[in-house]
């Protein structure tokens, strides 16, 4: 197994997994309804199912490595997965963190041009090249919501550049915050109910992605619970007392 440097660690490009059966997991599947496989009707799921392979990535694990080949897709059903790319001297930049219902591998070329590690125990499902390509003939609305996938990543890719070249630190983790509560359900900008987040990835990863020190990202996390917007009951919860201010910090407003 072939080892790549991720900053001072080094973890295994592909994971150890470990297969699950998959006869009645799209029936019972939660994020079906949030992910690209809502394009399969009910009655045609046997289709999905026998094209999709169910595994599991056990924490710290990578299961698509930058550079490698790009056979498979991934469709996250449960857990967090860091995606990084690497710079020639083995640092790391982290690009993004995917949730459930997340669609990944999608490739301009024939490689992966990021990495994916599960930052706790993720569920997914594997297709294969071959195999989605067929779902796809079958099934052409799944095509159109693949095209979708596409273009929300570049949507991303967009608000990412405005995070890091015009937002403060305050802005960038307000905005990071907000979103990552989209990612689970919409926040209304006039909503003040408290909202819990669980946070599985460290400060460290949350500096990282942001172009933060670690050392601003604990300072703004103070200065935002000291204002009574957020409460931090662990390492890995954050508690959002005033959605509302959030957002409009976040917009440039607060």
């Amino acid at each position: 197994m072939s080892l790549a440097p991720i900053g001072t660690l080094t973890i295994p490009r592909m994971p150890v997994v470990i297969p699950l059966r998959t006869t009645t997991v799209c029936a019972r599947c939660d994020q079906r309804a949030v992910s690209v496989c809502a394009a399969i009707p009910d009655e045609d799921l046997h289709h999905l199912a026998a094209a999709a392979t169910t595994m599991l990535v056990p924490m710290g694990h990578a299961f698509i490595g930058e550079g490698d080949s790009a056979n498979s897709f991934y469709n996250i059903t449960h857990g967090t997965a860091r995606l990084f790319k690497l710079l020639p001297d083995g640092r790391r930049q982290i690009t993004g963190f995917a949730g459930p219902g997340t669609f990944l591998g999608l490739a301009a070329h024939d490689t992966y041009s990021f990495g994916a590690e599960a930052l706790e125990p993720v569920r997914l499902c594997r297709f294969s090249r071959s195999g989605l390509t067929d779902l796809m003939e079958d099934f052409p609305a799944l095509e159109q919501r693949l095209l979708q996938v596409a273009c929300s990543e570049l949507v991303m890719a967009q608000e990412k550049m405005l995070l890091l070249g015009r937002k403060t630190a305050r802005e960038r983790l307000a905005t990071f915050l907000i979103g990552r509560v989209s990612q689970g359900a919409h926040c209304p900008h006039g909503q003040t109910q408290t909202t819990t987040l669980a946070l599985p990835m460290s400060r460290s990863d949350i500096a990282d992605y942001l172009g933060l020190t670690i050392e601003t990202v604990s300072r703004t996390l103070s200065k935002l619970k000291a204002e009574g917007l957020i409460a931090l009951p662990n390492a890995s919860e954050v508690q959002l007392r005033d959605p509302a201010a959030l957002h409009a910090i976040a917009s440039g407003e607060g």
